[in-house]
């Protein structure tokens, strides 16, 4: 890839070429992180794109400031984001009931486990959970900023997050239980 100070200054220019040559070179990437957070690739695309339409409209807002993939990435965060509150505007906070796995925790902790395999684990969280948690803990937003950019309360994204980890606890123990079983 060519300089990417000059790609984006000539994106500021509204240069086509330069904008297949960003889109090129990082909707893999970007691509990615929208999979972290979507419920399937279609969802995942279908931000992507939005969120590189935002990225190329307000590229002329970029100062230079920082770093340009992480002022991408919170673009396409937030088209994430902007997207769930629009299909879901006040319901944040599934049944839990509905996700519970029958199984007593009276087994130590987990053993160690792949990142695809942990990763596979949160993109099984239910939607509401899988947001607060990615935000949480890949965004390293806080309780607080979490509320805000989805409209909920504190306690809310609190408890969301905490339902998140213990569903993933639960996954885990049972997912350990059964590989002990057949070991």
């Amino acid at each position: 890839m060519e300089n990417l100070v000059e790609i984006i200054k000539r994106c500021q220019k509204n240069s086509a070429k330069a904008q297949k040559i960003l889109y090129q070179n990082f909707s893999p990437w970007l691509l990615g992180v929208c999979i972290q957070y979507c419920k399937d690739r279609t969802e995942a695309e279908d931000n992507l794109q939005e969120g590189f339409i935002k990225i190329f409209k307000n590229i002329h807002k970029f100062r230079f400031e920082g770093s340009f993939e992480g002022w991408m990435r919170r673009i396409m965060v937030n088209t994430i984001i902007e997207s769930f509150r629009k299909k879901n505007p006040l319901y944040l906070v599934d049944s839990i009931e509905q996700y519970q796995i029958e199984y007593e925790d009276t087994s130590p902790e987990p053993p160690a486990y792949s990142t695809k395999e942990l990763l596979e684990l949160i993109e099984s969280l239910p939607p509401k959970y899988k947001l607060v948690f990615n935000l949480y803990a890949l965004e390293g937003l806080t309780h607080q900023e979490i509320a805000a950019s989805l409209g909920i309360s504190v306690g809310t994204s609190k408890s969301n997050l905490s339902r998140a980890r213990k569903i993933l606890k639960q996954k885990l123990i049972k997912k350990s239980n059964k590989e002990s079983q057949t070991a």
